[in-house]
């Protein structure tokens, strides 16, 4: 386990979406993460007070976690100055990206130094096996996307919140770097070589006997033209009962790939629930979860109505209405 408390690293980011790991964090496991550091001129906060290392260290912080994602996972050279920084204050270091704390050699080398551990979330479980599409037991709901960082965490988080709020058993199964360092375990599917995606997703959610709910965090999209192969394993893998289609409002364009338009719901439903059907035939979907925070809040109120419309499945922003009415389709449309 990763030392608490954390003092969470937003780097130079701009982009408030970049800081996702840290926001993660500090909304799903408030008093886990105390502070936030950020480079001078940074904008972006995650509502933690702003301390520096030395102000982090004596409110207790015991480990720094680099609280931002990019594209590709890599770390800058004013990333690598705040480990080193960090190690020195006698802090832990953790990180979700693509590029390992353990494989740099200065990094790694001040570690040592100093006695003190380097944690990369990113690294997947050693011997995954290979995806089988054997039939197992068990209640599976998976989140898909419409886009990546739509919100399928989020979502994933806030149903098992509820299903366990009304006595059903519920377990989160991460499959992201930030929901790795929320639940303390999971597998980083994004890091998992390609022929070994299906299999991870069975060996995170085996056969369940208990009546209760495997609740799979979904990633990227099956229209994102760099993440679509992962999002295709999970659904093989996941052999999920139930999905639930996550989505931003007014988001037109796929994050990182701007030459491709965020497709319609109704045909992004309609795929997803096409592949999930190979392992899963009888899989439907129950509910539709929108970021709505770009939307006062009527405009939210009114946009979740046409879409309930549209797809006649329930549709709430998990943050700001809850998830009761997809709670409640759930367990009417997949009881044991």
């Amino acid at each position: 386990m990763i030392p608490g408390p954390y003092l969470v690293y937003l780097g130079a980011v701009t982009d408030p979406l970049a800081a996702k790991t840290a926001r993660g964090i500090a909304f799903w496991r408030p008093g886990l993460a105390i502070a936030e550091m950020a480079e001078p001129g940074c904008p972006v906060t995650v509502g933690l007070p702003r301390m520096s290392l030395a102000e982090a260290v004596a409110a207790g912080a015991r480990t720094a976690v680099l609280g931002y994602a990019n594209a590709g996972g890599v770390m800058d050279a004013g990333t690598v100055a705040f480990c080193l920084e960090a190690l020195g204050a006698g802090l832990h270091v953790a990180s979700g990206l693509h590029a390992r704390l353990a494989g740099n050699p200065a990094i790694r080398a001040a570690a040592e130094t100093a006695g003190l551990s380097l944690f990369d979330v990113r690294e997947p479980p050693a011997s995954l096996p290979l995806g089988t599409g054997r039939r197992r037991a068990g209640n599976r709901l998976l989140t898909v996307g419409t886009d990546c960082a739509v919100g399928k965490m989020y979502s994933t988080l806030a149903i098992e919140r509820e299903l366990r709020r009304r006595g059903v058993a519920a377990d989160f199964r991460a499959t992201g770097q930030t929901g790795i360092l929320i639940a303390g375990s999971g597998v980083p599917i994004d890091a998992v070589i390609a022929d070994f995606i299906a299999g991870a997703a069975e060996w995170l959610s085996p056969d369940r006997h208990d009546g209760g709910w495997d609740l799979i965090e979904g990633q990227g999209s099956l229209f994102h033209p760099s993440y679509a192969g992962v999002s295709l394993g999970l659904l093989h893998g996941a052999q999920a009962r139930a999905l639930v289609l996550c989505h931003e409002a007014g988001r037109e364009t796929i994050r990182h790939a701007g030459d491709y338009l965020v497709p319609v719901l109704a045909e992004c439903l309609a795929r997803n629930l096409e592949a999930a059907r190979l392992t899963s035939p009888d899989v439907i979907a129950v509910g539709v979860a929108v970021n709505t925070s770009a939307l006062p809040a009527q405009e939210a109120q009114a946009y979740c109505r046409r879409v309930e419309d549209k797809l006649g499945l329930p549709c709430q922003d998990p943050v700001a209405m809850g998830v009761e009415r997809i709670v409640d389709r759930l367990l009417a449309c997949c009881a044991a």
